[in-house]
């Protein structure tokens, strides 16, 4: 279905154009020869402000004032121009309803609020991180005990992680701030200000000391040590600030043996542009990235979004989307793109999340998104709601299979992915099944494994 409906855009974005959520200010991106690109602006009045290296793409300036609908159909006639579009605004997390801490995330919160600590490959972590019902549905223990923990690079597209969280430093490696152009690992904190960094950054004494939750935006409660709480003004955190950090925990916590890459392309606000994120996939592909998350979406289809997801699934990179939270049947991409695994969002009795997004044309599976416990700036712990959180359950299932078949190419990820457990109709193959993905590929389980489906595991 998702292929039919992709086909039939394929040739309607040729008629009209689909700015995205929001046009960036006569900013337009072009795609062109690099020998054309002089001549291609100085005939229309534009002004070339930057390149990606090696995929004849050009971020430009139309003149101001000018209409948008003119402007593009008299460039899309010159015989030079390859493809030309508007640069166009994005924001994460997408339009999730507001927070409520009532009795359903009750259990979730006592979790965080009680923790006991564990080590998990090398770190010293929550409990209640590593054993959390979401952890339990996807059979993520059986998975590490008898097939894999992980292998090779997943980009993580987003706001940047806090570069020294104790349970995801060793797991790091660089990557790029595009809201800076700064190579290296981009940190969440460089867009506080300096007083609230400072706060959230500091030691905390110990994990079992007494903790309290804080409600910190419109899908997050962190966990947060007393003194920290006690002087935090949690109206100085931005909408986004840790979404980042959020989305590498949930990785980590599937892959824990993977490699993590960093990709700002959003700053805490959680706004980005369409140009900085084709960037971002570009330099994700350039730079040995085995995966591709990406917890975000656009409204509507943008070719040269879907050039480059289908450039990055063409050199064996397998790409992974969030389908949006709101909550209705609809398109949403790049998650709606047919090389890409677009993933909505269940609770833990396997039911579609109310803000979840669905639809055979949008979710290819389902993950857990509903008081996600994961990783938060500043040494601490956060439980997450959205299909930003659905999303990297996903991702670092792709990690094990990296690591299971070092090859694997997309449709054969994407194969076994579809061995998960049969949900409601609009969401696709169903619920992420770590155990039964990798079996598909194993085929032959190591000494003492059980066989799929031989695991009782809550929701099987």
């Amino acid at each position: 279905m998702k292929q039919h409906i992709l086909a039939w855009l394929g040739v309607i974005t040729l008629l009209a154009v689909f700015p995205a959520n929001g046009a960036v200010k006569d900013q337009f991106i072009l795609r062109c020869s690099p020998a054309a690109v002089s001549g291609i602006a100085s005939r229309h009045g534009m002004t070339v402000l930057t390149s990606v290296a090696g995929q004849n793409i050009f971020l430009v300036r139309g003149p101001a004032g000018a209409s948008a609908t003119q402007f593009i159909a008299d460039v899309e006639a010159d015989a030079e121009v390859g493809a030309f579009e508007q640069n166009a605004d994005v924001v994460v997390p997408e339009s999730l309803a507001g927070l409520q801490l009532n009795q359903s995330t009750a259990s979730i919160l006592d979790q965080l609020a009680n923790p006991t600590v564990i080590s998990f490959f090398g770190s010293q972590v929550l409990g209640s991180y590593v054993n959390q019902p979401a952890a339990v549905l996807i059979r993520n223990a059986e998975a590490h005990q008898f097939l894999a923990t992980g292998a090779g690079i997943v980009a993580v597209i987003d706001t940047g992680v806090d570069p020294n969280h104790p349970v995801l430093q060793a797991s790091l490696v660089p990557g790029f701030d595009f809201t800076r152009n700064a190579p290296g690992i981009p940190s969440e904190f460089a867009d506080l200000m300096q007083s609230t960094a400072s706060i959230l950054d500091q030691s905390t004494a110990s994990m079992l000391d007494q903790n309290t939750i804080v409600v910190l935006n419109q899908s997050t409660a962190s966990i947060l040590d007393q003194s920290t709480a006690s002087i935090l003004d949690s109206t100085q955190i931005p909408r986004s600030f840790g979404h980042g950090t959020m989305v590498a925990g949930i990785i980590h916590l599937v892959a824990p043996t993977a490699q993590i890459m960093p990709l700002k392309a959003f700053t805490a606000d959680g706004s980005s542009n369409l140009f900085d994120i084709l960037r971002a996939i570009y330099f994700a592909v350039d730079h040995g990235a085995q995966v591709i998350n990406m917890s975000f979406s656009f409204l509507d289809p943008s070719q040269e979004l879907m050039r480059a997801v289908n450039f990055a699934s063409g050199r064996g990179v397998i790409c992974v989307s969030s389908t949006g939270n709101l909550g209705k049947e609809t398109l949403a991409f790049p998650a709606s793109f047919q090389n890409v695994v677009g993933v909505a969002s269940t609770n833990n009795l396997d039911m579609r999340s109310t803000f979840s997004s669905f639809g055979a044309a949008l979710a290819d599976m389902a993950a857990p998104g509903e008081g996600i416990i994961t990783t938060f700036p500043g040494k601490h712990y956060a439980a997450a709601w959205g299909t930003s959180f659905s999303t990297p359950f996903v991702s670092g299932a792709a990690a094990l299979l990296v690591q299971v078949r070092p090859r694997i190419q997309p449709k054969d990820a994407f194969e076994a992915l579809a061995h998960a457990k049969e949900l409601e109709p609009g969401l696709g193959w169903g619920r992420l099944d770590l155990y039964n993905a990798l079996f598909s590929r194993l085929k032959i389980l190591p000494p003492g494994a059980p066989a799929p489906g031989g695991v009782p595991s809550a929701g099987n």
